[in-house]
């Protein structure tokens, strides 16, 4: 909040002169040393050098001096010296004040910034309109309201109402902090808005979910420019609408308006969530005719998008091709390679990285981690999760103990993984319960699974995937009363099972198909291929897992039930839709489940295709009757 201080810094700054004050306005020193600064800017070294000059010659109190000196050290992110700077000046002005805050921004530090603002304001020093608009930038990046609020008081006492950039932050705050009605109020009240106020007020409607209010927004513009349309497909590629975020970025391209490298990374990750790979691929040749450059921004979407559209090797290709790889270029090839079950690659790409004094982060760990998950690696992925916080300086997060505890459950070593959770009390969260519920019921332990459940049922923050895992357990063990329970639990919180829905690229075009579905125009041929392949599997050995169909049906409707999933659907599609021997590829939004992945394994030999399939957890590429996850996923 505002009312707090910023406490004082001890001071250890050198060879004061005996009266400091004594050329504080000789306007000849106050050249020289400015002009100093503005050739000697390399490092907080070269800075300090000239600071211990500034103060030898008495000048280190000139407003002009002590406010070049404080915008070199934040230039330089040495925010340290910029405080000792602040606090050894006398009577700091309000440029001074604005300077520090600035660097406390650009530094991360978004307390210090409000709160140092609120020392100024207790001070009585006016505010003006940059150190407003510096604080409120604090104020979005923390999602600090009630502080955000005190300032937007401030603003009518500084007679500041008017400021557009004030203005502005101020709708980004409230649409930030999701309080869209005094976003709209502002931005109603602003005398000018043109396309970059309505270009804000657009992204607030965004950042509450509201999409057809920024459509609204983006519909009554009169101008748009690149940032404009970049924002509107990001927008609707955040709020999950990504063939919307599609034809916006088409329609950019109809009105003419060329796109830049921003544009670019926001619709691959539309067309990475959709697993279009033709789109991306054709998206990948038409960054050459923009002339937009492939640098470790792009080559990240990049990545990313042919790794989560299957084509790993396309991936690889495109990362040994970055010439400077940084370390979101390491975590989107890492993260690929995990997700399609090269588990010692990504590990050898993670020592790679080391090597080259790539610093990992965070997201580093996650794909990592998720790898030796994959790949069954326990005791080097336990070494890596070690090695986080003693080796790097990594505090790990809930997603890495959740990485840690799917590697200890998947190869079955449960009571580790559950004393785990214990010693994590709350923090477990539960995703991480659902993981060890879901590898009891894989490995058959029910003493493990129910404690689990019993924890699970018990979560405050549990969503509808989990109530769902919670039944599927019940139902495995023939509890259906169980089971039943946690469906109306689920009803009377208003929740809903998500369908399954499977996805299929056929010559540019999504075709999306939920279980048992009729809506597809060429239903009769898709219906009547996966009759034949039904027919086909039989004569190849296959029985219906009717065990995984968790419903207290009989076996004959549990056949039918299971035989009509929506990734058969697709791939049947596929079958009569594309040349003999072409790879299908398709995407799921669920785990896929045990009978039919033994069955694709079939198609896949019986069609002598390869099939990709990506589920909500990695990929699977089928072929000859095998696949690459070696059934452990």
């Amino acid at each position: 909040m505002i009312i707090s201080t910023v406490p004082a810094i001890t001071l250890n700054l050198q060879h004061h002169s005996s009266n400091p004050h004594s050329n504080s306005n000789d306007p000849y020193l106050r050249r020289n040393v400015i002009s100093l600064l503005l050739k000697n800017r390399r490092s907080p070294k070269h800075v300090q050098s000239i600071h211990g000059h500034a103060i030898k010659t008495g000048t280190s109190q000139d407003p002009f001096v002590a406010f070049e000196l404080l915008r070199q050290y934040c230039k330089l992110n040495s925010i340290d010296h910029a405080t000792k700077l602040f606090y050894y000046t006398q009577n700091p002005n309000v440029y001074l004040y604005t300077s520090l805050i600035d660097g406390f921004v650009s530094f991360g530090s978004y307390t210090d910034a409000i709160n140092l603002f609120g020392q100024m304001v207790r001070g009585h020093i006016l505010a003006d309109s940059y150190v407003v608009t510096a604080v409120l930038k604090a104020c979005v990046l923390q999602r600090a309201l009630g502080s955000g609020r005190e300032v937007h008081g401030l603003v009518f006492k500084y007679g500041l109402s008017l400021d557009r950039s004030i203005a502005l932050k101020l709708v980004e705050l409230y649409g930030k902090c999701g309080v869209l009605e005094d976003a709209w109020k502002v931005f109603d009240e602003m005398p000018e808005r043109d396309v970059v106020a309505s270009t804000v007020m657009m992204g607030s409607c965004f950042d509450c979910g509201m999409v057809e209010e920024a459509i609204g927004v983006f519909n009554e513009m009169r101008s748009r420019d690149t940032v404009c349309w970049t924002l509107m497909i990001d927008g609707l590629v955040r709020n999950g609408e990504f063939n919307r975020g599609l034809e916006m970025f088409r329609e950019m391209q109809v009105k003419g308006v060329r796109p830049n490298e921003v544009s670019f990374v926001c619709v691959l990750s539309a067309c990475s969530q959709l697993g279009a790979l033709e789109l991306g691929r054709w998206i990948h040749a038409y960054l050459g005719k923009c002339n937009i450059e492939v640098n470790w921004f792009v080559a990240g979407a990049l990545i990313n998008m042919y790794s989560r559209c299957g084509d790993i090797d396309e991936a690889q290709v495109l990362f040994d091709g970055v010439k400077v790889k940084d370390v979101s270029t390491y975590n989107s090839m890492i993260g690929g390679l995990a997700m399609h079950g090269k588990s010692i690659e990504a590990v050898e790409l993670f020592r790679e990285m080391l090597t080259q004094r790539v610093r990992p982060n965070g997201i580093t760990f996650v794909g990592v981690l998720n790898a030796c998950s994959h790949g069954g690696l326990v005791d080097l992925g336990c070494e890596i999760f070690q090695s986080m916080k003693r080796v790097h300086g990594i505090e790990p997060a809930v997603e890495h103990y959740g990485c840690l505890v799917d590697i200890l459950g998947r190869v079955g070593r449960l009571e580790e993984a559950f004393d785990f959770i214990l010693r994590m009390g709350g923090q477990a969260d539960d995703k991480m319960l659902c993981s060890v519920l879901s590898a009891c019921k894989i490995h058959r332990n029910i003493e493990i699974g129910e404690k689990v459940a019993n924890l699970l049922s018990e979560h405050s923050g549990i969503d509808s995937g989990s109530f769902i895992m919670l039944s599927n357990f019940y139902a495995s063990l023939g509890r259906w009363n169980n089971a039943a329970e946690v469906r109306e639990k689920m009803e009377k919180r208003g929740m809903i099972k998500e369908p399954g829905c499977s996805s299929i690229e056929v010559n540019n075009a999504i075709h999306e198909f939920l279980s048992g579905d009729l809506r597809h125009p060429e239903r009769k041929k898709i219906y009547k291929k996966l009759e034949e392949l039904n027919y086909l599997a039989k004569l190849e050995g296959y029985s219906p897992a009717t065990d995984v169909a968790l419903h207290d049906i009989d076996d004959e409707q549990k056949e039918l039930a299971l035989a009509v999933h929506s990734e058969r659907l697709a791939i049947c599609y596929g079958l009569i839709s594309t040349r003999p021997f072409a790879i299908l590829r398709v995407g799921k939004n669920l785990r896929i489940c045990a009978d039919c992945h033994a069955m694709i394994k079939l198609i896949a030999k019986i069609t002598r295709r390869k099939i990709v399939v990506r589920d909500r957890n990695r990929f699977h590429h089928f072929e000859n009757g095998d696949c690459s996850c070696n059934d452990y996923w």
